[in-house]
């Protein structure tokens, strides 16, 4: 079962999963009209933005023993794409549940909503 993180709890999920060893990875998986639209950082953690459709092809530039996060527009993509990493054999994988638009009502209300 593919973990479920709010962007509420993602500061504490990012903290444990350094804990066990690699930085973890925050994967944007929306298109990058969408980037230009509303973007996010997360502190501990590197972002990378790669969308939905390019990871299969792109899955080797992933690491599969490192904490993946992954976010879109609402959580949907997002959780397609940790239940793919996850079937992939990704050690360890959550999805951001809300996507951006829940980041932006949870943590940071001066992300665009659209």
């Amino acid at each position: 079962m593919i973990e479920q993180v709010t962007p509420r709890d993602l500061p504490a999920w990012l903290a444990r999963a350094r804990t066990e060893g690699e930085a973890p990875l925050l994967l944007d998986c929306r298109e990058p009209a969408e980037w230009h639209a509303a973007s996010v950082r997360a502190d501990g953690a590197e972002l990378l933005q790669m969308p939905m459709h390019s990871i299969p092809p792109r899955l080797h530039e992933l690491d599969k023993d490192r904490p993946v996060a992954v976010l879109c527009h609402h959580g949907g993509r997002s959780m397609q794409v940790a239940m793919f990493l996850a079937q992939r054999g990704f050690a360890r994988v959550a999805n951001i549940a809300g996507g951006i638009d829940a980041w932006s009502l949870q943590v940071d209300p001066t992300v665009p909503r659209y």
